[in-house]
């Protein structure tokens, strides 16, 4: 039975694969970037790390506290910094942040996620 997807799966998945400006989980594709967080994945507005800001990272400060120690920022083909004020809002709510390459953020999130950790990504697509 296929699922339909209308921009957010909920619970959580393995990201299976990603390239070519999308990603696959679940057994689902979806074209654009993604925020993987505890309580599901759901599309991303945000195509380059000038457009991460604390409105498009709302969804991440929404989910319950406690349920995520670990923001994995994937910043495209290359690591980018996070504006420091970002990293000092997400510290205040108790969530550590590491941006890198959306490649390396894609794989660290799934051993993270194999290992039961309180993890959550927020990953730029890349072609």
């Amino acid at each position: 039975m296929t699922q339909k997807y209308d921009g957010f799966i909920p619970g959580s998945h393995e990201i299976e694969s990603f390239g070519a400006g999308g990603f696959r989980f679940a057994d689902m594709s979806h074209r654009g970037s993604i925020l993987v967080l505890p309580t599901g994945i759901r599309a991303w507005d945000v195509t380059s790390p000038a457009e991460i800001t604390f409105d498009s990272l709302k969804a991440v400060l929404d989910e319950p506290a406690g349920s995520i120690e670990l923001l994995l920022i994937g910043t495209g083909v290359q690591l980018l910094p996070i504006r420091p004020d970002i990293r000092v809002r997400l510290k205040e709510a108790g969530i550590g942040v590491d941006p890198m390459a959306s490649a390396h953020a894609v794989a660290t999130y799934n051993i993270l996620l194999s290992e039961k950790r309180l993890v959550a990504a927020a990953v730029l697509a890349v072609s």
